[in-house]
């Protein structure tokens, strides 16, 4: 007899191995698909760091345990507030999370995602199908990278994402063109430079905004409440994204879209910018309009904003250009049931629920596809938490009595941990 899963989590990352330990701290029986944390081990280079703060950057497990500061703690090695922390460390983190608070993780790669009966049949490379009664697709940012239009009719090896490099070495020697103005374009410039790279920046934006170095955790009440911290950093704007994301999801699609795409703006780290500034040129006020391959070299066409043309040449140009969300790139969710989920507003997001399920009964997400329907925090680590909690509550909710169908292995599991002590549901 096949096997039918309460919960697949597709994607290993900070939000999927989140929402895995809540599942199975639920007595959910749930399975985790994917590379645990890939695109921080994959997809970033060596010598960057994390720009958020440690105690903002836990990964979220239903008892609190298990955070960053546990784990630098065990190290031996500081995880303290205004000292930026390695990428790597994150990283090792988040597999040591997995270890301590998921059930083990499949190291698969889901091809398809279709509805089946009254759940999902989940494909992977690697074996036979899987059936489940719920998905959760906490697939990431890799399935959303952006590339300027002008660079789409390139040769490939003229151009890059951000996202691409692993280790910038490569580039020691060579002229390299970065697009963009937020961390990820600043850094990734910063490290060329320190690689004997000769990168020189170009955006769109007049000047680059950088973040201030952040006050003391310890301040006076006044100070507290008029600046307070919060897990995207100072402020009472950001303490809303940070911390209501519920009353985001309230307000009208319009509205909702609009924050998304405009709040927490591009921005360079203040540990970054003496970095930046004493090895990076800057083109700022420049739109890329045209580019094209000149032997083995790419020809950029800049012009400004009072319409003065600039033409700049590069060896390779590299697009830290972000990623957008849009269902129509999650090439292995099912075309049909892509095409039947209502969506926020005018964007390709999924309207969800309060429980980040979306139209299809059964189909839960997670990240950055969730902007538009919660608020900005979906594109950082810190809204792992918030997610996770209330979408297995969501799962919960589906599967019906606030728990695992009965007969199913979290049952089993469930009715093994709470023999003689009462049974409670979230709700």
């Amino acid at each position: 007899m096949t096997r039918t899963d309460d919960l697949v989590v597709v994607g290993a990352g900070p939000y999927g191995l989140s929402i895995a330990a809540h599942a199975a701290g639920a007595g959910l029986d749930v399975r985790v698909l994917g590379r645990p944390m890939a695109s921080w081990r994959d997809h970033m280079p060596g010598g960057m760091y994390l720009k958020s703060e440690p105690w903002s950057s836990n990964l979220s497990a239903p008892d609190g345990r298990h955070t960053l500061g546990d784990y630098c703690a065990m190290l031996g090695t500081a995880a303290e507030h205004g000292t930026p922390l390695p990428i790597g460390t994150f990283s090792a983190y988040g597999m040591w999370f997995a270890r301590q608070a998921v059930p083990e993780v499949e190291e698969v790669t889901v091809t398809e995602v279709t509805p089946h009966g009254g759940g999902f049949r989940v494909h992977t490379a690697e074996g036979p199908p899987l059936l489940t009664r719920t998905v959760a697709l906490a697939v990431g940012v890799m399935p959303f990278v952006h590339h300027p239009r002008a660079l789409r009719d390139l040769p490939p090896a003229h151009y890059s994402h951000s996202s691409g490099h692993r280790d910038l070495a490569r580039f020691a020697g060579s002229e390299v063109a970065v697009l963009g103005a937020g961390q990820a374009a600043l850094e990734t410039a910063a490290l060329l430079a320190e690689q004997d790279a000769r990168p020189c920046l170009v955006a769109r934006r007049a000047r680059l905004n950088w973040n201030t170095v952040p006050q003391p955790l310890s301040r006076t009440p006044l100070r507290a409440l008029r600046e307070p911290h919060s897990g995207l950093g100072t402020g009472w704007r950001s303490w809303v994204w940070s911390e209501l994301p519920w009353a985001v999801h309230r307000l009208p699609a319009a509205t909702r879209e609009r924050i998304a795409a405009t709040a927490l703006g591009p921005a360079g780290a203040w540990w970054l910018r003496e970095r930046f500034e004493r090895r990076v040129p800057a083109l700022l006020g420049y739109r890329l309009h045209r580019a094209s391959a000149v032997g083995d070299r790419t020809r950029l066409e800049l012009t400004s904003r009072a319409g003065e043309p600039l033409v700049l040449d590069a060896a390779h140009v590299i697009a830290a250009t972000g990623f957008t969300p849009d269902l129509d790139r999650l090439d292995l969710l099912d075309a049909g049931l892509r095409g039947a989920l209502e969506t926020v507003g005018r964007s390709r997001t999924p309207e969800l629920s309060a429980g980040f399920e979306s139209s299809w009964p059964g189909l839960f997400f997670a990240g950055l596809l969730t902007a538009p329907s919660f608020g900005p925090s979906m594109r950082f680590v810190h809204g792992a938490g918030f997610t996770a909690g209330r979408l297995v509550g969501g799962v919960r909710r589906r599967l019906g009595a606030g728990g695992p169908l009965p007969g199913s292995t979290g049952a089993a599991r469930t009715d093994r941990a709470t023999a003689g002590h009462p049974k409670t549901y979230l709700r």
